[in-house]
């Protein structure tokens, strides 16, 4: 097992040369800021980043328990007597009112002290985003409806943005709101308050589509007596892209009844 210095030598040095520290032992965790907790006695991960990024991790779930994000001066000491002694590694952060939060991790025992030299600034790409589904729907519209002509994506409106803003055969605005996954009543209620802004500020008649692979029944009946437009969307995510498979109209709209 590492001793105390020879932990406390690793987490300097891997913030020193842009290293990453791990740390696995019996400690205590405490935080002062904000607030003020401590986390009793247990066998944790402590992992350092070198852009101060500071996550204490249980042995189960997947969030830390506690954590500092990147920005963070991190600290290590050793404190008390032989045989009493402890490893102490501090995170503080300024806070906005100009006060100092911190959290301290004091290890009891150590198992594993480690750095590793990180080297990774890859970006995460996301296949099948909300965006990308808008891509390809702007792309062809006539997925949705023919004679369906695209205006502009990403339209601003005053609490929000329009995902996809376009015009039917028939001269009304149509306000199009994707969403990659089930979709709820904040969704629909979303969705109407664009079509209402949208038709008092260009004084035009507007409809609303909603897409989505599925819908809430809550949202559905919603949708209906609001006299919004449901398509259930069907697509499949691959790397590099993703592929709209097929769009289904899943209810009547009030006229068609």
């Amino acid at each position: 097992m590492p001793s105390f210095e020879e932990a406390r030598q690793v987490v300097e040095n891997a913030l020193a040369t842009g290293q990453m520290a791990l740390l696995v032992g019996n400690c205590v965790v405490k935080y002062e800021g904000r607030a003020a907790s401590k986390l009793s006695e247990g066998d944790r991960l402590l992992v350092v980043k070198s852009d101060g990024t500071f996550l204490v991790h249980q042995s189960r779930k997947m969030n830390a328990i506690n954590y500092q994000g990147p920005g963070a001066a991190v600290t290590a000491a050793v404190e008390g007597g032989v045989g009493t002694g402890e490893l102490v590694v501090t995170a503080r952060r300024k806070l906005p009112n100009g006060a100092t939060e911190k959290i301290e991790v004091h290890f009891r025992s150590l198992q594993f002290t480690q750095s590793f030299p990180i080297n990774d600034d890859a970006e995460l790409k996301v296949f099948g985003s909300e965006r990308q589904l808008s891509d390809l729907l702007m792309a062809d519209l006539n997925l949705i409806e023919p004679g369906l002509k695209p205006i502009q994506k990403e339209s601003g409106v005053r609490q929000g943005t329009i995902d996809i803003l376009a015009e039917d055969f028939r001269g009304r605005l149509v306000v199009i709101e994707v969403k990659r996954r089930t979709a709820g009543l904040d969704a629909v209620t979303q969705l109407a308050r664009y079509v209402e802004e949208m038709g008092r500020r260009k004084d035009r008649q507007t409809r609303g589509i909603l897409v989505a692979p599925e819908v809430t029944p809550n949202a559905l009946k919603m949708l209906e007596r609001q006299g919004l437009e449901f398509f259930k969307l069907d697509y499949e995510v691959s790397n590099p892209s993703a592929k709209i498979k097929g769009l289904e109209k899943k209810q009547k709209m009030l006229g068609e009844f």
